[in-house]
């Protein structure tokens, strides 16, 4: 119990804190789990980085989430979840709710001070990790080769594209290498991971069916949010266009309601995934409860990853 209440408070504050987008979550991460916490060392770190670069969704949250399981089994992964996401999310849900008009001037510019100390935290991190991940020419080439590519092409993709890339070139050019961190266990059985495979498939096909059959309702909600943290690669920043995609032309708001629960998701600190608590209350129906349509959209955008 004591690991699980530990877990949760170290993300909160990870929630409370983490400016910047899922690249600066990175660092503050390998800060806090690995230099002062010591819950990972940096190849576990790293394997965990890359692992999640692979999935779809958010893969700050990913990582954090399986950094509690590490810790605390599913109790601490689900704790971790929770103290990562539950401000940023709050806060997106009262904006949706209260609605403010401005923000001032004061605020806007303490905010940009905040995403300014992010770069410094992400630079910091990439120096790191650098220097421990890529001690020779043949790692260094690896990476400098997976930047080029990254800044020529972008996106999800190319993304992937890097990672698959960068695995190949890992088998034919560092065959000899060690770490000192051995196997990797995990700590998930084979049944689990195959049930949590088939869940993910089942809610993939059924939800688009229910929201059919409704309409505008909770059932479309939990559709359109499922399918964006089931099917996007890159992070945050890739998944908000897919979003506004889905919820303005159907009606479920404008794209000035929407565009400024975007302005807000990049002001506040944790994952932006939390956006999902936003278009849910700003999309909940006369009647509804913004709170359940919230809560619904926020648990089914993270429920792929």
């Amino acid at each position: 119990m004591r690991a699980i209440f530990e877990t949760f408070l170290v993300s909160l504050r990870l929630g409370l804190t983490s400016f910047g987008g899922p690249i600066a979550h990175l660092g503050y991460f390998e800060r806090t789990y690995v230099r002062e916490k010591g819950w990972l060392t940096h190849e576990e770190y790293s394997h965990l980085v890359a692992l999640c670069q692979l999935m779809p969704g958010p893969a700050s949250s990913q990582i954090n989430f399986l950094v509690g399981m590490r810790r605390a089994g599913w109790a601490g992964a689900l704790s971790s979840w929770a103290g990562f996401t539950l401000p940023s999310a709050l806060l997106l849900y009262a904006f949706a709710v209260l609605a403010p008009k401005t923000h001032g001037p004061l605020l806007e510019a303490a905010l940009h001070g905040l995403k300014l100390v992010a770069v410094a935290i992400v630079a910091q991190a990439v120096w790191g990790m650098g220097n421990r991940l890529c001690p020779d020419r043949a790692r260094t080439g690896i990476a400098v080769a997976g930047l080029a590519l990254l800044l020529l092409f972008g996106g999800a993709f190319a993304q992937v594209a890097v990672i698959v890339l960068g695995a190949a070139a890992g088998v034919w050019l560092c065959r000899g290498v060690t770490t000192a961190s051995g196997s990797q266990s995990s700590p998930v059985s084979a049944k689990a991971a195959w049930t949590a495979f088939a869940a993910f498939v089942i809610f993939l096909l059924g939800l688009p069916v229910l929201a059919a059959l409704a309409p505008g309702g909770l059932a479309a909600m939990a559709d359109l949010t499922y399918r964006a943290g089931a099917l996007v690669f890159g992070g945050g920043h890739v998944v908000l266009p897919l979003l506004r995609d889905a919820v303005v032309p159907a009606g479920m708001m404008t794209d000035d309601t929407f565009l400024a629960g975007y302005g807000v998701a990049q002001a506040v600190p944790g994952p932006l995934f939390t956006l999902a608590a936003y278009l849910g209350a700003a999309a909940a129906p006369a009647g509804a409860s913004p709170l359940v349509w919230g809560a619904v959209a926020l648990v089914f955008i993270f429920l792929p990853g």
